[in-house]
């Protein structure tokens, strides 16, 4: 799987969004300047993440961006499918549509388990966990496998 820099923007802005005190806004600058997002891209970005809920902007002079929903109950592939779609698509097309002729049909199944691996970690890990550095253990035993480090 390949993370787009859209997701890692998202993923970051959010945290942010998150760390701030009784979800006080946050202006689009101020979260570019923070994590180093590109002002445009973090704009369009922010509206994405509107779309889906996940935020809201705030008018005003203490206006900005700030979280719309509990940070605990948006997870990682909530934020991935509002940026960027599905988390696992075959040239467009999600696993399930894609189909082959019979010698390479097998395929299809290696796209579902691939699709099934990322959910037992992107839908377990919430903003609020990313943001307080506490992932589940689930998430964090993959972690300690050397070989997990390896770029194989």
């Amino acid at each position: 799987m390949r993370v787009s820099a859209k997701s890692d923007y998202a993923l970051r802005a959010l945290i942010e969004l998150a760390g701030r005190d009784e979800g006080a806004p946050v202006s689009a600058e101020e979260l570019g300047r923070l994590q180093d997002i590109p002002h445009g891209f973090l704009q369009a970005i922010l509206a994405d993440l509107r779309r889906a809920g996940v935020v809201m902007s705030q008018r005003g002079q203490s206006g900005g961006w700030r979280m719309a929903r509990d940070p605990a109950t948006v997870s990682v592939a909530d934020v991935i499918r509002a940026v960027d779609g599905p988390l696992v698509s075959v040239y467009g097309l999600r696993p399930e549509a894609v189909s082959y002729n019979e010698s390479a049909d097998v395929l299809q199944h290696v796209w579902i388990a691939a699709r099934s691996s990322l959910r037992d970690v992107f839908e377990h890990v919430s903003i609020r966990a990313l943001a307080d550095h506490k992932l589940p253990r689930a998430v964090t035993s993959r972690t300690q496998s050397e070989d997990a480090w390896l770029p194989h």
